[in-house]
């Protein structure tokens, strides 16, 4: 089997919104989100009691460690010996820290799939602006090139409708009609 080729890449980095980890992290992560909002402390806590009903951790980090492994063992599977990194725009791991340790690894150029899949301000433009913001200032920083989005891609929306569809069909008939 040949591997493919995947010039002119030498890295994939992940890029995400992140996600407290602890429940000391939430308030932290809050006002990270909310930077230059002037939202008041006391209103992130209240927003943060809901983080609380799953134990003051967001689910984000660890989804985002399952889909780095698979993504790996999937590269691995096909020969494709490429890095996976991780960043994200709110929580460890930070954007900028990743893409330092990027150029401290001499990777010059990484494809970014960033893990929001549709198109406004905070899912596409945002990151765009993440992404060119990472890497000011940092010698010998990596060329970071945005994927598209998939929201309409078929192997985003077909699972996407088979899965609909069989939670349809298990819905209890009085449910459904």
């Amino acid at each position: 089997m040949t591997a493919p080729d995947v010039a002119p890449y030498d890295a994939l980095l992940l890029v995400s919104f992140g996600g407290p980890e602890k429940p000391d992290d939430v308030v932290p992560f809050l006002e990270n989100v909310t930077r230059g909002r002037g939202i008041p402390r006391e209103r992130l806590e209240q927003v943060g009691e809901h983080y609380f009903l799953f134990g003051g951790r967001s689910p984000i980090n660890d989804q985002n460690r399952a889909f780095i492994a698979a993504v790996e063992r999937d590269f691995a599977e096909h020969g494709i010996d490429l890095p996976v990194y991780w960043g994200n725009r709110n929580w460890d791991p930070y954007l900028r820290d990743t893409v330092t340790q990027m150029a401290a690894d001499g990777i010059t150029r990484a494809a970014c799939f960033v893990t929001s899949a549709y198109s406004s301000w905070s899912s596409c433009r945002q990151y765009r602006e993440n992404l060119y913001d990472a890497v000011e200032g940092i010698d010998g920083a990596p060329r970071l090139d945005k994927l598209r989005h998939y929201f309409n891609h078929p192997g985003f929306l077909e699972p996407v409708v088979e899965a609909t569809r069989a939670a349809l069909d298990d819905l209890p008939d009085a449910v459904g009609q």
